[in-house]
């Protein structure tokens, strides 16, 4: 968890607590509630709101000092595009993880056909890493058995091998 994802949550626990506690404690112990402190209350609760949004825009988006994208990781290097990541450790964990047996990619020597055809697909490494790592369209995510490392060896195998 990073810190700007600290961050957030701190500014959506105030924002939530704040708003229980004016909806059901207050109002218990003061019928009346807000009463008289109506702009007060509201003024309060206008400035929780957009603290929270400015803190989810400033914290929640992704800066440019971050990483490259997966496309600018590719680079050519005399003919053969070379990808964040060691291709053949990704071969043999492809292998040794029976990847194959749901994907045909011509790299491995696979015909599956349940998943898709790596040889016709033209993903980048990010969004590899991210299928192999939390799964999803039938794909079971691998995020429990391999180590980031490992994840992105196989993406950088099917990234390098693909069509």
């Amino acid at each position: 968890m990073s810190r700007n994802d600290v961050i957030i949550g701190v500014a959506a626990l105030v924002l939530v607590v704040f708003s229980l506690v004016v909806s059901i404690v207050i109002p218990r112990r003061d019928p009346g509630f807000p009463g008289r402190n109506i702009r007060v209350f509201a003024v309060v609760a206008a400035l929780l709101v957009v603290a929270m949004l400015v803190s989810v825009e400033v914290f929640g988006a992704e800066h440019e000092e971050e990483p490259a994208s997966a496309q600018e990781e590719v680079a050519e290097e005399g003919g053969q595009e070379s990808v964040e990541g060691d291709v053949a450790a990704g071969k043999q964990i492809f292998a040794s993880e029976d990847c194959g047996s749901c994907h045909t990619l011509q790299e491995a020597g696979t015909t599956g056909s349940v998943g898709p055809n790596l040889d016709e697909s033209n993903v980048d490494l990010e969004t590899a890493v991210g299928q192999i790592d939390f799964g999803g369209g039938g794909m079971p995510p691998f995020g429990s058995r391999l180590s980031e490392e490992e994840i992105r060896d196989v993406a950088a195998f099917v990234v390098a091998s693909q069509g």
